[in-house]
């Protein structure tokens, strides 16, 4: 694939610490930090978390991401699973509010033969999708051009969260959802 310039990517190339203490799962550590802002946690529930993706299909690419460490889907408790689906609701609004796109592309990763990354801790991708967002050069260049910085996608899809009734803006930064329905 070709290479787009991307200046606003240096921030997150040169940021402190560039998360050396993650060892294992990417998605147990990060939440555990305590800086949402600069690991890219939007919002948080009980039982999971939205996350912006750093290497994003389309500006806005959230992943919700269970608390609980596992590939299995049905490893998870009905609690957990509610609390997930839930937690997705409100991210599809906050990406409405925030970014106004026509449609979404969601859905999970699960399997080796999947694609995933991150294999062994599920997460499902929300993608905000706008009609007319596919253009030649994916197709005849092989790169996609993402028009926005993450830092600038983080500021509105979290204002958006922060909005909503039941929210609150917690000392980490995410937006905490009491009730993620």
């Amino acid at each position: 694939m070709d290479q787009v310039f991307a200046p606003w990517r240096i921030e997150w190339v040169e940021r402190e610490g560039k998360n050396p203490e993650i060892d294992d799962c990417v998605f147990c550590e990060l939440p555990a930090f305590d800086d949402d802002v600069e690991n890219l946690v939007v919002a948080r529930s009980d039982h999971a978390f939205v996350l912006l993706n750093n290497y994003p299909y389309n500006p806005g690419h959230a992943m919700v991401i269970p608390d609980r460490h596992t590939g299995e889907y049905g490893d998870l408790s009905d609690e957990v699973l509610l609390d997930h689906a839930r937690l997705k609701q409100r991210t599809f609004a906050a990406l409405r509010d925030a970014l106004d796109p026509d449609g979404f592309n969601a859905g999970l990763n699960l399997g080796d033969g999947a694609g995933g990354s991150v294999e062994d801790h599920l997460h499902t991708h929300v993608v905000p999708r706008w009609e007319g967002d596919t253009n030649f050069m994916p197709v005849l260049s092989d790169t996609k051009v993402i028009v926005e910085a993450l830092a600038d996608t983080y500021d509105r899809l979290h204002e958006a969260f922060a909005a909503q009734d039941g929210t609150t803006v917690a000392e980490t930064g995410a937006v905490r959802v009491e009730d993620a329905g």
